[in-house]
């Protein structure tokens, strides 16, 4: 089990980040928040879950051991694997994870992209005693600012919304809808902005 990785960040993609540890570039499939707050050329540090496949090892990462451990208990579920598990913390931080079962609250599940009416109920049963009760922490790179680095946060977030299962104009037009969302805001939060696309879509379904 890899739990972390810790090193210079060597590239970073629509979906993805390369950290350099010990010589060797370690890829790591991260959320647009958590890309967010890496700079190429800078320290990074980043929880990862390493998921084993038979033809695959795929590292995904998170801004905290929190994240990385509800990525973890979702897949628990039937029916979630990682990407899906994945897409549930690009659109939602733990703890709202945590209030939407508690409350059995469908509407926030099925704002993933996938999870629809019928696969929400079933989540809510199958995670009732698993995700625990909300611990009130906001990972600090949830609000990282984006900064001048290879991706500003039209591309991040465009790329972010096509893996989610967006057609291309479609996110094209997500971007552009949450465009005067983000110049009101002083540093550019793109799980905010995500969350808010994804609602721009189900308003016009």
């Amino acid at each position: 089990m890899i739990a972390f990785v810790s090193g210079p960040v060597a590239a970073l993609g629509p979906a993805s980040a390369v950290i350099e540890v010990g010589g060797v570039g370690m890829l790591v499939q991260c959320a647009p928040a958590v890309l967010a707050g890496l700079k190429v050329g800078e320290h990074g540090r980043l929880a990862t879950s390493l998921v084993v496949r038979e033809d695959s090892l795929t590292l995904y990462g998170f801004a905290d051991d929190d994240e990385r451990t509800t990525f973890e208990l979702l897949q628990t579920a039937s029916g979630i694997g990682p990407k899906v598990a994945q897409a549930m913390l690009a659109v939602h931080r733990p703890d709202a994870l945590r209030i939407a079962v508690q409350r059995g609250d469908v509407k926030t599940l099925t704002a993933v992209p996938g999870i629809g009416p019928k696969g929400a109920q079933k989540l809510l049963i199958e995670l009732k005693d698993k995700l625990g009760a909300p611990t009130g922490a906001v990972p600090a790179q949830q609000h990282a600012v984006l900064s001048s680095g290879p991706a500003p946060w039209q591309d991040q977030l465009h790329a972010a919304l096509v893996g989610l299962g967006f057609a291309p104009r479609e996110a094209e037009d997500a971007v552009a809808a949450v465009a005067p969302e983000a110049e009101t805001q002083e540093k550019t939060d793109v799980s905010a902005l995500l969350r808010s696309a994804l609602r721009t879509r189900n308003r016009t379904r």
